[in-house]
């Protein structure tokens, strides 16, 4: 097309106003709603796949920095050019395969032109191009559902907050095996995770990165006010807003290296199990998060961390039902409580939704360094064992730094779990059982 040549949504944007209005006023009606469709007009340069051979093209982005639109717009690209037919879809849940990559603002039912979208057919987990081209959707929790199909494209989101991400990512590369030259696009916000470096540290891996900042035409400035001030300029702020890769924090207590060596991939033979609550000190939209892990004894004397529920913006009853289904879910023997921020409620709203269950209400009656300091000890000893990953949970323990003022939920939950599975005394004045 003509206007092409000469312009990039960013280039017609800085141009003088009679140069914007010539160019469009010389439109036609069928050019303009091309143009509206046409994705390299309106991407930033990162937002396109780069030139040359290349098996897999990294997107990594800051929240909202447009990494799924990324994604999105290369799988159409796939599909409307005749280079894929059949596509998978893999997310860390199903759930997230639907909401963001399928049906999201950014999914691919939600660009190009509306004759060329594909439909979903939800009861087969498909999607269904007009040209006859398939999209496939999967969990990363469940690698096995990828053992099997085969693919000549595949886009994978969030990679590295997947729980199993090595068994899903192997499974996955194991089924990118149709037509003259299968490739994957990975789009996610970078943690230093082994399959992350693993990938960008091969020949066939090409990486582009941008941050939130890139994005800010088309987010809400009171995001920026709030969340981009709150968090720029620290260590998760370069993570999570520029896209950085961002080792352990030296002085934190627990390292990545250690979580790793002892992680694994289904749960042994477990003796006891307990959920641990941490609640916010508001309720609400913008409360914290609600702290939720549970963490099992294995019947080695291992301690295992199960799963990590936690959840911000939760009213009270909110946080006691997740709990709740947290304890019938992994059929738990316990809930630990901390209750010194809401006191007698926590106890009384817990009952409220499970009157039957065995409650203990902790109260930390001295600081969290003298609580996680003795659980960070298993660690090292390889006593904790981590059964798959847990992407939110992780970051926290391994940025804690003790005395730096934030109140990292999730790892106060873990910490009081494990305390209640694997040390004596009350947290304060903990000793290690003989294992």
């Amino acid at each position: 097309m003509r206007s092409e040549q000469n312009f990039t949504a960013a280039s017609l944007a800085s141009a003088p106003e009679r140069v914007r209005t010539e160019f469009l006023s010389s439109l036609t009606g069928k050019e303009a709603a091309w143009l509206n469709e046409h994705w390299p007009f309106w991407a930033r340069a990162d937002q396109l796949a780069p030139e040359g051979e290349w098996t897999t093209w990294l997107v990594l982005g800051g929240r909202g920095a447009g990494k799924t639109r990324s994604g999105a717009e290369w799988v159409r690209g796939e599909v409307e050019s005749g280079c894929a037919g059949r596509i998978a879809l893999v997310g860390e849940t199903y759930g997230d395969v639907r909401e963001v990559m399928i049906d999201g603002p950014s999914g691919l039912r939600a660009i190009g032109p509306e004759r060329m979208r594909p439909r979903f057919e939800a009861s087969r987990r498909r999607l269904l191009w007009p040209n006859g081209a398939i999209g496939y959707a999967f969990s990363a929790s469940e690698p096995d559902s990828l053992r099997g199909p085969q693919f000549d494209a595949a886009w994978a989101d969030e990679l590295a907050k997947w729980r199993h991400a090595e068994a899903a990512w192997d499974m996955l590369q194991f089924g990118l095996r149709l037509g003259e030259r299968p490739r994957q696009v990975v789009t996610t916000t970078p943690r230093p995770v082994p399959i992350l470096k693993r990938l960008m540290a091969e020949q066939t891996c090409v990486a582009t990165r941008a941050s939130t900042s890139a994005n800010r035409a088309n987010l809400a400035e009171a995001f920026f006010r709030s969340v981009i001030a709150r968090y720029e300029g620290t260590r998760l702020g370069r993570q999570e807003l520029d896209a950085e890769l961002i080792e352990d924090n030296p002085d934190a207590l627990w390292s990545r290296d250690v979580i790793d060596r002892t992680r694994l991939r289904s749960a042994p033979d477990l003796v006891r199990v307990v959920v641990a609550v941490d609640p916010p000190a508001t309720s609400g939209a913008n409360a914290d998060e609600c702290g939720i892990v549970v963490a099992g004894l294995a019947a080695d004397g291992r301690g295992v961390v199960l799963d990590d529920r936690s959840m911000g913006g939760l009213t009270p009853l909110a946080w006691a039902n997740r709990a709740a289904k947290a304890f019938r879910d992994h059929e738990a023997d316990r809930i630990v409580a901390e209750a010194n921020m809401g006191g007698e409620m926590v106890g009384a709203i817990m009952r409220q939704v499970m009157p039957q269950a065995p409650l203990r209400l902790v109260r930390a009656t001295r600081g969290k360094l003298v609580r996680a300091e003795p659980v960070a000890a298993l660690y090292e000893r390889g006593l904790i064992a981590h059964v798959g990953a847990f992407a939110k949970l992780e970051d926290q323990m391994c940025d804690f730094v003790p005395g730096s003022g934030r109140s990292p939920d999730r790892l106060d939950a873990l910490v009081w779990a494990l305390t209640d599975l694997m040390l004596e005394a009350e947290a304060g004045a903990p000793k290690v059982r003989r294992l």
